[in-house]
Parts: structure tokens; C-alpha cells; sequence
């Protein structure tokens, strides 16, 4: 019997055919992306990879020899995502409260867009034998706003505040806020019928009044001080 030649084939089957060897990987990303963001790495299986791409798992395995390869491939594509589109949104900010406002937007637009990427940081930043491009990710993160903060809390002129002790307030503040902001995006995807311009505008609020009463020196008192 003859094989059948490749216009024998459906269309559907004849696209998958074609496919670049780049094209098909990204394909299996996406399709990764989607299964690890909804069930998490450990209930994930290869051939529900396989079978949301709508390939065979060997095929999934030519190009992925391990679900580890798989995931840690998916999480640095969720992280070069992210860090490449935040040079562009602090660069056009103008000023430290346009950079906060952006990164607001970016952080909304993530959840908005990719609603799998960000359910992907929320299960598995905190894993230590996961989140390794994550918290890379974090990293990354903070060392931005920790260059953007240091500049808006630099003291006043006149200020008693020591220049030094502003800059460390500054740097041990970024984690707080970059950790208070994840925990209100994951609310937000739970609870998807709050609108969108609440959620920045309550982030871009909490973040900056608080923000501008710490660099005016509100600190409260060390306890035992």
C-alpha cells in the first residue's frame, strides 16, 4: 500500500507538517504555559501538554527530553516576556510616580493578557525547587525599583534624615511593595469582575501614598525605641 503523499492529508494535518522546528516550540510552550498555569508543575503531565497542542507526547519529547526542561523553558519565556516590555514603560514614564503608574499597567496588562503566565508566578515564585527563573524574575524586578526609588527618595533639601538611612529605607521598601502588588494580582484573578481601573488605581495609591509619606520621613519607631 502507498503511503499517502502530503496533499492525501487534512488541512489541519498538513499545517502541523510545515511547521519550523522554532514554530512547533513555541507551540508547545504556549500549550505548556497553559497546563502549568491551571493545574500546577506536579498534577502537569507531558501528554496533557501533548494532547493541548494537539501533537503526540513523543513529539512533545523530541523537543522537551524532561517535563523539568519543559517548565524551566516555559518560566524564562514568562520572565523575558515581562522584563522585556519594562524598559519601554519606565523609559516614557517621566518622572518616579509615571514609572509606578506603569508598572501597574504592566503588571494589569499581564494578568489581562496571559491570565496562565501570571497563575504560573503565583503557584510556583515561593517554590524553592522550581522558582529558580521566577525569583530570578523578582530579582530583576526589585533591582529596578530599587534604582528608580533611590532617586525619589533622596532627602529634601534640609531634611534631617540622613541621605544614607533614605537609600536603605528605599531598597528595603521595594520588596514590600513588589510582594503587596503580587498578592493583589492574584486576588484580582480570583475575583475577575472587579473592574480593572479599581484595581490600578487602588495599587497606584497604596503604593505611592504610602511611598511619599515614608520619603517625608513618617517612619514609625523601631519597638523598644
Amino acid at each position: 500500500m502507498s503511503r499517502p503523499s502530503t496533499r492525501d492529508l487534512p488541512s489541519a494535518a498538513r499545517a502541523r507538517r510545515r511547521l519550523s522546528s522554532e514554530a512547533r516550540r513555541g507551540e508547545l510552550l504556549d500549550a505548556a504555559l497553559r497546563e502549568f498555569g491551571s493545574r500546577g508543575y506536579y498534577l502537569t503531565q507531558m501528554e496533557h501538554v501533548a494532547a493541548t497542542a494537539g501533537v503526540s507526547k513523543a513529539l512533545v519529547y523530541q523537543h522537551f527530553p524532561s517535563k523539568e526542561e519543559l517548565f524551566a523553558a516555559v518560566t524564562v519565556q514568562v520572565v523575558e516576556g515581562f522584563m522585556s516590555r519594562l524598559p519601554e514603560v519606565l523609559g516614557n514614564a517621566g518622572d518616579a510616580l509615571g514609572a509606578w503608574r506603569g508598572a501597574v499597567r504592566l503588571l494589569c496588562d499581564l494578568v489581562t493578557e496571559r491570565p496562565e503566565a501570571w497563575a504560573l508566578v503565583a503557584r510556583h515564585l515561593d517554590n524553592p525547587e522550581l522558582g529558580a527563573s521566577l525569583r530570578g524574575l523578582r530579582d530583576q524586578v526589585t533591582e529596578v525599583f530599587a534604582a528608580v526609588l533611590a532617586g525619589y527618595y533622596a532627602p529634601e533639601q534640609g531634611s534631617a534624615v540622613p541621605a544614607e538611612e533614605v537609600l536603605e529605607q528605599a531598597r528595603l521598601t521595594v520588596p514590600l511593595v513588589v510582594g503587596a502588588l503580587q498578592g493583589l494580582m492574584s486576588w484580582w484573578l480570583d475575583h475577575p469582575e472587579v473592574p480593572r481601573a479599581k484595581v490600578e488605581a487602588r495599587a497606584v495609591d497604596f503604593g505611592w501614598l504610602g511611598l511619599d509619606r515614608i520619603r517625608r520621613g513618617e517612619w514609625l519607631p523601631l519597638a523598644g525605641d
